[in-house]
């Protein structure tokens, strides 16, 4: 496993590419999540040995990139999908396989059997793609009860869901996103994960729980670095993922106010920060730090 740092995890919203692959190297993330986009506009522009070259001379790995299909708006997805080929050249470039996206929780139009259905529908195609250039789609499911209860209809909120849904789109790349927080905030626990493999998860986020707040009153842009508040069990969580033999890469994402104003001050201290607590997890864990 490896770290990554995601700006936007901090607070620092649409940070360019090159500023995030500065500030990985300064603070000492191996990897970061990144706009595939942003990385194709800067190849056309500057030329892809140009993007290559940020990452290798920084000696920071490409981790994940949000996945550039709006599946859900069906003014878009269908362009998206059409120019995902141009995008996967600069994804077989970087040699970055991982794309990632969410699923909400609920619906306040369809029911959970036709909302799988719709899932499966829009996201079949775009994994399928994928799969053909070689690249895997991790799935996020959202766990808490205050953001799923004022849907009409609930949907996948727990991990065995967001697996079973990999399986409806059977394209074999499929897997999840795997956030400690959302483990946590679904009420499921951190020995279910012992049914997954390297292959199901794609990447890993990691945080706390704010202190003295029932499960279910939990809100979910309200979050604590890793192992700040000894709420989540993220020791075993992390433990769980050395036994499956994750070698991803793991990032912080905090959502925390306190990150988020030492960002808007100081960009480089609130990355510093995020690193500190992650070299603390790496530590409690009984984790090796791999050798960029």
């Amino acid at each position: 496993m490896y770290t990554m740092l995601g700006a936007g995890a901090i607070g620092l919203k649409g940070y360019p590419l090159a500023d995030s692959i500065s500030l990985a190297r300064q603070s000492g993330f191996d990897a970061v999540q990144f706009d595939l986009r942003d990385a194709a506009s800067l190849a056309e522009a500057r030329g892809i040995d140009h993007v290559t070259s940020l990452f290798a001379d920084a000696g920071v790995r490409p981790g994940v990139w949000n996945l550039p299909v709006a599946w859900r708006d069906d003014a878009r997805r269908l362009d998206d999908l059409a120019g995902l080929p141009r995008l996967m050249e600069v994804a077989r470039a970087l040699d970055c396989p991982r794309a990632t996206s969410g699923i909400m929780p609920g619906s306040d139009e369809r029911p959970f059997a036709e909302n799988l259905a719709w899932h499966v529908e829009r996201l079949g195609p775009v994994a399928a793609a994928l799969a053909r250039d070689g690249c895997v789609l991790g799935l996020e499911f959202i766990g808490p009860t205050t953001f799923r209860a004022p849907f009409a209809h609930e949907f996948i909120y727990t991990l065995g869901g967001i697996i079973d849904l990999a399986r409806h789109l059977g394209t074999g790349n499929v897997g999840v996103l795997l956030d400690a927080w959302h483990l946590y905030t679904s009420g499921d626990a951190v020995s279910n994960m012992a049914g997954l493999t390297a292959a199901d998860i794609v990447a890993v986020h990691v945080n706390d729980a704010p202190p003295g707040i029932p499960i279910a009153e939990q809100v979910d842009n309200a979050r604590a670095l890793p192992v700040e508040t000894g709420v989540i069990e993220i020791v075993p969580f992390m433990r769980a993922l050395v036994d499956i033999g994750f070698d991803g890469p793991v990032m912080p994402e905090p959502f925390s106010q306190a990150l988020d104003d030492l960002a808007a001050r100081d960009p480089a201290a609130a990355a510093r920060e995020a690193a500190r607590t992650m070299a603390n997890l790496w530590s409690a864990a009984g984790l090796d730090r791999p050798v960029r």
